[in-house]
């Protein structure tokens, strides 16, 4: 039907996400998708027994606005365990629809129009177009090639009196690259004696690599008085679909994302949330996240050996970076095309997440999956290239 109502789009240059375009292009071709990072395999059954109890016992109305009291005593009690800080349970965490949610209510509560928000490139998609969307500016940082490491002093000189906010993002997605002890000694003198908000995505906060620690802004204790920190059960439990997450912070801020969060979400799925409540009392569970995505990590890498890649380090998340420049021409976007049409595989372009398009020829693999689903995307690569 067409649309009897002229539209001024607010976001003219925004389309489809590449997430999305490159699912549907796999879809259509029949390549195995290694580009959306979801897994294609399930979690525990007993996580699905708890939630199926749930409901039957009962529990299928509304939680209450900040999420139901057992999953958040369960996220509080992991915290101060894994990082060494006791969040108050009735106001400094909530339970939100995902992180994204998490991230868009976060940034709404607190930037206004003419904010500034400091970002860093490579960038996950969602953060700029949430700044926008409240009026604010994005600013961009740059990680450095190929390392990823970020430049404190570049990011020192990009604040201003208008900063409002800095995004960090570590394990990060795409580059799956690691925040230092140091780099938050760093970050912190750049925000102290400042009214700067730290938004911290740590989504694959349990997804690190060869010994290495997540240093969560949660342990900072400088930091985390001025941070709220997000995370993922998606991510950490196998359940992408869900979209359940949270966010820990201090109660002031914490008080202000709840006065937007109960209007554009108001409560997440009560079942789901006592079955995850249930499912956190065996700590083992996330524990063991980081040998289990080692273990695909050096598995796909294995079964890559032979191709012509420039595989890049990959030190946590589940996404692993090749370069490609020294055997194909194409810009990233157009290789990473013709690797679904002709080759049967699907992948990422690293250019989808520089907001300038700055093409390096690097895509992201996504090896959250079955050795077999690896196996038969080696196999394809191997015969083609």
């Amino acid at each position: 039907m067409e649309s009897a109502v002229r539209i001024d789009s607010r976001f003219p240059q925004v389309g489809t996400t590449i997430f999305t375009v490159m699912s549907a292009l796999a879809a259509e071709v029949g390549a195995v998708n290694l580009s959306q990072g979801f897994p294609d395999f399930q979690a525990e059954p007993v996580l699905f027994d708890a939630l199926h109890r749930h409901m039957l016992a009962g529990h299928n109305q509304y939680a209450p606005m900040a999420g139901m009291p057992a999953l958040r005593q369960a996220i509080v009690d992991k915290v101060a365990s894994l990082y060494g800080t006791r969040f108050d349970v009735e106001r400094e965490v909530t339970v939100t629809a995902g992180a994204t949610q998490a991230l868009f209510t976060a940034i709404a509560a607190f930037v206004r129009p003419g904010d500034e928000v400091i970002v860093f490139n490579p960038v996950y998609d969602s953060y700029a177009p949430a700044i926008e969307t409240v009026g604010g500016t994005v600013v961009h940082a740059h990680l450095r090639f190929p390392d990823y490491a970020p430049d404190w002093s570049e990011v020192a000189a990009l604040v201003t009196p208008r900063t409002r906010m800095i995004v960090v993002n570590s394990p990060h997605n795409p580059t799956g690259s690691l925040l230092s002890a140091v780099d938050l000694e760093k970050l912190a003198e750049i925000v102290r004696g400042t009214d700067i908000v730290v938004l911290s995505d740590e989504v694959y906060e349990h997804i690190v690599f060869d010994g290495a620690q997540h240093e969560s802004l949660c342990a900072h204790p400088e930091l985390a008085a001025r941070s709220l920190v997000v995370s993922s059960f998606g991510k950490t439990y196998h359940i992408t679909g869900w979209k359940i997450g949270y966010i820990v912070g201090p109660q002031a801020l914490m008080a202000e994302f709840r006065k937007v969060h109960q209007f554009n979400v108001f409560t997440v799925h009560a079942p789901s949330q006592l079955a995850l409540a249930d499912y956190m009392q065996d700590a083992a569970r996330h524990a063991a996240l980081a040998g289990f995505y080692e273990q695909k990590r050096d598995c796909f890498l294995d079964l890559m050996a032979g191709t012509p890649f420039e595989w890049l380090p990959c030190r946590g998340t589940y996404f692993q970076l090749a370069r490609y420049g020294h055997f194909s021409d194409l810009p990233d976007r157009a290789f990473a095309e013709w690797l679904a049409r002709e080759v049967g595989v699907a992948v990422i372009p690293l250019s989808a997440f520089n907001h300038d398009g700055r093409d390096e020829r690097v895509v992201r693999f996504c090896f959250a999956k079955r050795e077999e689903t690896l196996a038969e995307a080696a196999h394809r690569l191997k015969r083609a290239l």
